[in-house]
């Protein structure tokens, strides 16, 4: 029975990461070649990590009324270790 739950949960994960993927590839179609590389890197290695990110821009964007390139700027900057991490030290 525990097999089973663990071949669940992985599909379940496998599933969540191509869903989020696929989103990715739909809202960052008209970015950079270059930038959305390194976002389907972040993606690929830390999808966990980008997740939390987007709350955080969205969050600064809709309640603080900040402006998109900055709140992606600043949360970058709070997040540059795991960043950088994420993406294999670059």
């Amino acid at each position: 029975m525990l097999n089973y739950a663990h071949k669940d949960s992985t599909q379940i994960s496998m599933i969540k990461d191509f869903l989020i993927k696929k989103l990715a590839e739909r809202q960052l179609k008209d970015m950079p070649k270059e930038q959305r590389e390194m976002v389907e890197t972040l993606l690929q290695n830390n999808p966990e990590l980008f997740v939390k990110m987007s709350k955080e821009v969205e969050h600064k964007v809709k309640k603080e009324g900040k402006d998109q390139m900055l709140a992606m700027m600043e949360v970058g900057k709070k997040y540059q270790k795991e960043l950088r991490e994420a993406l294999g030290g670059k």
